[in-house]
C-alpha cells in the first residue's frame, strides 16, 4: 500500500490505534522539549509520576522564555529545571543560548523521528521530516515516563507546491497566504504534508517558518519530506550521519489536496489583532510605525538575518528597530560575517537569543503603539500593551520598514546571499546530564508550589455560567504571558488569580463567590499557546465544564488532563439561548464510560434543556472521570 509521509512516520512509531481519521492511536516517542514557561509545571507533574529516569530517547529541557531576572522567581525555575535535567538524563539548554525551536532544529533535528513539546510551535521540526507536535506539558511529562503519546490520528491534507518565489516574497508570505485562505480554524484536525517541485526552491530555513507558523492554523503539525536541502542543512551543522532520505510514496492517498503556485505570491501581512487577518502589504502600506522587532522562533535564523543585514547595511533605520536572534550559534556566524556590523551601524537594537518580545518579555510598545514584528502571533495585549497594533511580516518587509518609519513594500533588486555551506557550529554549549541519578539534589525556590490533584467529577455536574465568550478565545486570554504574570508559572495558587484578567477583570472574584461554575465559550476555544496552566488555573479556581461550539485540539486535551468537561453543543444555536448567570446541571456525567456521546443539561434558570456532545476516545474519558491524568495513573 502507498503511504504518504505522516502514515510512514506514524506507521513506524505506532504502538496502538490504526492509521484512521479521528481514531486514537498512540506511538512511541523518540524526543521531548520543554521551555520554561511550561517545563517547570512538566517536570513537576513528571516527578509525581515516581520514575527514575526519562524512557525517550532524547530529551532537552530550555530555558528561552522567562530569561529576564528582576526577581528571584525565574532564576530559582532555572535552577530547579538545571537540576531536574541532570537528576533524569535530560539536556540542559541554559538562559541566553537560544530560543527552543531554533536550538532544536540546529542541534537535534532527524528525519523521520517524533518529537513532542510543550510548546504550541513545537511543528518547527517538521521542516526537516520530522514529526513534531506541539502538546501541553502533562502529555509530556507522561511521555518522559513512559516513551508514549496518544492522539487523534490527523486527517493528512497534501500541500502541493508549484513554481518559485520571486519579487522579494518569502517562506512567511507563503504560510501568510494559507492563514488567509483557511483562517486560525482551518487546520484543527489536519496534518499539512508539503510536496511539489516548489518544494526544491525551499531551504530548511524557509520550511521551519511555514512548519512553526502553521500552528495559527489550528494543524496539528506540518511536515516536508527529507531531500538534498535537509542533507545540505544536516551537513552545515555538522550531523550528516543522521541524514536520511524519506517523503511520501507516488501516488499516495491524501485526505485533501491544496495547490500553491509559488510565483504568485506576494508580500503579505497579518493585521491587528488575529493572525488570519491577512492581506498584501500593498494593501496597507504607508501606516505610520513606532516600533519594528525581528525574530521569534518564526524568523530568527541566520538566513533570516542576513537579509536584514544586506537590506540595512549602509542605511539608518527611522524607528526603534529591536532584532532578536535565534541562537548562540547564530549570533556568533552573524558576528563572523561582519552581518552584526552592519546592523547595529544601521541603528538597530541587539538582544539576547531568545523568545524576549515575542512573549511579552521586554520591547513592549508605546500606548496605542503600532508594531511591525516577525513573529507568529499578534493576539491584542500580547505584546504587553493592550491598546498596541501588532502587524506581522516577514524579515524583508519589516527591514524595508525599519527603514522608512512605514509599512514599506520591498524594492529594488533582491540581494543574494551567499551560502558556501559552511557555517560556526556551536555543539558545546547543551549541558549534558552526568549518571548520577538519585544523587542529585532538586533545587526548589520558595515560589516553586506541588502539583494539585483533583477529586473525579460527579454524575450531575452543576454550577453557575461565570462567563460567557465569543470565538477564538486563546490561551493568552486565559492565562497573559508577559513579564509580570510568567514568573509565577510554577506557582499554581498565585497565578490563577490572573485567569482572564485581560478580557474579563472581575471572573476570579465571581469564581470564588460561587465556589466553580462553569464556562461557555464559542468556537475553537483555547487556540494559541500549549500552556496547561490555561486549563490547570480554572480548574484550581472551581471551574468544572467548558461548554464550546468547538475547541482547539492542544488545549482540548489539557482540559482532559485536568478533569474539566470539554463538551460541546450539539445544536450550536443554544449558545445562544444561555446567559451569563444561568445555572446549569449536566446529567448522567459517569454515563460517558460505558459509550454516551450525548448528555442533557439543564438550564435551571432559563427553565429550558439542551444538549451537548464530546469526542474523546475511551482512554480520555477514562482520564477525565478519574479527576485528572495524574489520578489515571
Amino acid at each position: 500500500m502507498k503511504k504518504n509521509l505522516t502514515e510512514k512516520i506514524i506507521g513506524n512509531h505506532l504502538l496502538e490505534g490504526k492509521l484512521v481519521p479521528g481514531t486514537e492511536v498512540c506511538v512511541k516517542i523518540d524526543q521531548t522539549l520543554t521551555q520554561d514557561a511550561t517545563g517547570t509545571l512538566a517536570y513537576l507533574e513528571f516527578e509525581g509520576m515516581g520514575v527514575d529516569r526519562i524512557k525517550t530517547k532524547r530529551s532537552v529541557s530550555y530555558v528561552d522564555h522567562n530569561t529576564l531576572q528582576g526577581s528571584y522567581e525565574n532564576a530559582d525555575d532555572h535552577k530547579f529545571l538545571q537540576s531536574i535535567a541532570a537528576k533524569y538524563g535530560i539536556l540542559f539548554s541554559p538562559n541566553g543560548t537560544g530560543v527552543c525551536h531554533q536550538l532544536h532544529l540546529e542541534r537535534f533535528g532527524i528525519p523521520g523521528e517524533i518529537l513532542i513539546g510543550s510548546d504550541s510551535h513545537t511543528p518547527t521540526g517538521g521542516g526537516l521530516g520530522m514529526l513534531s507536535i506541539g502538546v501541553g506539558g502533562m502529555d509530556v511529562a507522561w511521555a518522559l515516563a513512559s516513551g508514549k503519546f496518544y492522539m487523534k490520528m490527523p486527517e493528512v491534507i497534501n500541500v502541493e507546491l508549484s513554481g518559485k518565489l520571486k519579487n522579494w516574497a518569502s517562506a512567511k508570505d507563503i504560510i501568510l497566504e494559507l492563514l488567509r485562505r483557511y483562517t486560525v480554524k482551518g487546520g484543527v484536525g489536519k496534518i499539512f504534508e508539503y510536496s511539489g517541485t516548489g518544494v526544491e526552491t525551499l531551504s530548511v530555513y524557509d520550511r521551519a517558518t511555514i512548519a512553526n507558523m502553521g500552528a495559527e492554523l489550528g494543524l496539528t503539525t506540518s511536515i516536508f519530506p527529507s531531500d538534498n536541502q535537509t542533507k545540505k542543512f544536516l551537513e552545515a551543522q555538522g550531523s550528516s550521519k543522521e541524514f536520511k532520505y524519506i517523503s511520501a510514496d507516488k501516488g499516495a492517498r491524501y485526505d485533501g489536496t491544496i495547490k500553491i503556485d509559488l510565483t504568485k505570491i506576494v508580500p503579505m501581512i497579518a493585521c491587528p489583532h488575529s493572525p488570519d487577518n491577512v492581506k498584501t502589504v500593498k494593501e496597507v502600506a504607508g501606516t505610520d510605525l513606532d516600533q519594528v522587532v525581528i525574530g521569534s522562533c518564526t524568523n530568527s535564523s541566520l538566513t533570516d538575518l542576513m537579509y536584514v543585514a544586506r537590506i540595512l547595511k549602509n542605511k539608518k533605520v527611522k524607528i526603534p528597530t529591536i532584532i532578536s536572534p535565534g541562537s548562540k550559534q547564530v549570533l556568533m556566524n552573524l558576528i563572523k560575517n561582519c552581518a552584526l556590523a552592519d546592523m547595529i551601524e544601521s541603528g538597530v537594537r541587539i538582544l539576547e537569543p531568545a523568545c524576549g518580545p515575542c512573549i511579552g518579555m521586554g520591547c513592549a510598545p508605546n500606548t496605542a503603539g503600532v508594531s511591525l514584528r516577525t513573529f507568529n502571533r499578534n493576539f491584542k495585549g500580547r505584546s504587553g500593551t493592550d491598546d498596541a497594533e501588532i502587524y506581522i511580516a516577514g524579515p524583508i518587509v519589516a527591514a524595508f520598514s525599519a527603514l522608512t518609519g512605514k509599512i514599506t513594500v520591498p524594492q529594488g533588486k533582491m540581494p543574494a546571499i551567499k551560502d558556501s555551506g559552511k557555517i560556526a557550529v556551536m555543539r558545546d554549549l547543551i549541558q549534558i546530564p552526568k549518571m548520577e541519578g538519585k544523587k542529585t539534589k532538586i533545587y526548589r525556590g520558595k515560589n516553586i508550589k506541588p502539583i494539585q490533584k483533583f477529586s473525579p467529577p460527579e454524575d450531575i455536574v452543576s454550577g453557575k455560567i461565570v462567563a460567557k465568550f465569543k470565538d477564538n478565545i486563546t490561551t493568552d486570554d486565559i492565562i497573559p504571558a508577559g513579564a509580570k504574570i510568567l514568573p509565577l508559572r510554577s506557582n499554581i495558587p498565585a497565578i490563577s488569580e490572573y485567569v482572564f484578567t485581560k478580557i474579563d477583570p472581575d471572573f476570579v472574584r465571581r469564581v470564588k463567590e460561587n465556589k466553580g461554575g462553569i464556562i461557555i465559550a464559542g468556537d475553537n476555544y483555547g487556540q494559541g499557546s500549549s500552556r496547561e496552566h490555561a486549563a490547570l488555573c480554572p480548574r484550581h479556581l472551581g471551574i468544572k465544564a467548558v461548554i464550546s461550539k468547538s475547541f482547539a485540539r492542544i488545549h482540548k486535551a489539557n482540559l482532559v488532563n485536568f478533569g474539566i468537561l470539554p463538551l460541546s453543543f450539539v445544536n450550536s444555536a443554544d449558545y445562544d439561548t444561555v446567559k451569563s448567570d444561568d445555572v446549569l446541571e449536566i446529567i448522567g456525567v459517569k454515563s460517558l464510560l460505558s459509550g454516551n456521546k450525548i448528555l442533557k443539561v439543564k438550564n435551571i434558570s432559563g427553565n429550558s434543556v439542551f444538549e451537548v456532545t464530546h469526542d474523546l476516545a475511551d482512554r480520555q474519558l477514562k482520564i477525565l472521570l478519574s479527576g485528572g491524568l495524574l489520578n489515571y495513573r
